[in-house]
C-alpha cells in the first residue's frame, strides 16, 4: 500500500491555502524578476481575496475545482524545486546511519562519549525487556 496516500478530510480552508501557496510557487517558476513576481503575486491574491466572503459551499467548490485546473492548464515545464525538498538536487543526498551502526564503534571512540553510551546499552535493555514482554523470549533457533 502506498504510504502518501492522503488520510482524513481536508476543510475548505486548507484547500484554498494549498491552492494558494501553489500558485504563488507557480508564479515563482514563470517570473524571475522579484518585481514581475511581486506584481503578479499582488494580482493573484486579489484574485484570491475578491472570493473570500462566499458562503455558498457548492459555488466555493465550484471555484475550487477551477482554479485546479487553471494551475494544472498553466503549469511551468521545469518548476522550481528547493534543493532539500524531494525532487531537489539534494533530496536523500546525505542518508542517515541506521543505529546498529554504533554498535560497531571501537570501545576508545565509546569512551569519548560515556553518559551518552551508557544511557545507550540502558535503553538496548529496556527494549529487549520490552520485546520480551510482547513477543516472548527467544529460542535461539534459526531456520
Amino acid at each position: 500500500m502506498a504510504a502518501n496516500l492522503p488520510t482524513g478530510l481536508t476543510s475548505h480552508t486548507r484547500k484554498v491555502q494549498s491552492l494558494y501557496k501553489r500558485a504563488v510557487r507557480l508564479l515563482e517558476a514563470y517570473y524571475d524578476r522579484r518585481d514581475v513576481f511581486r506584481y503578479q503575486a499582488v494580482l493573484m491574491r486579489a484574485r484570491f481575496d475578491e472570493n473570500k466572503d462566499i458562503k455558498d459551499m457548492i459555488a466555493a467548490k465550484d471555484l475550487i475545482e477551477k482554479g485546479e485546473q487553471e494551475l494544472f492548464d498553466k503549469q511551468h515545464w521545469h518548476p522550481r524545486k528547493f534543493p532539500e525538498s524531494p525532487g531537489g538536487v539534494a533530496w536523500g543526498r546525505e542518508v542517515p546511519p541506521p543505529d546498529w551502526v554504533l554498535d560497531y564503534w571501537h570501545p576508545l571512540e565509546k569512551a569519548q562519549y560515556p553518559e551518552y553510551f551508557a544511557r545507550r546499552e540502558q535503553r538496548k535493555k529496556e527494549f529487549v525487556k520490552i520485546w520480551e514482554k510482547q513477543y516472548g523470549k527467544s529460542t535461539g533457533e534459526h531456520h
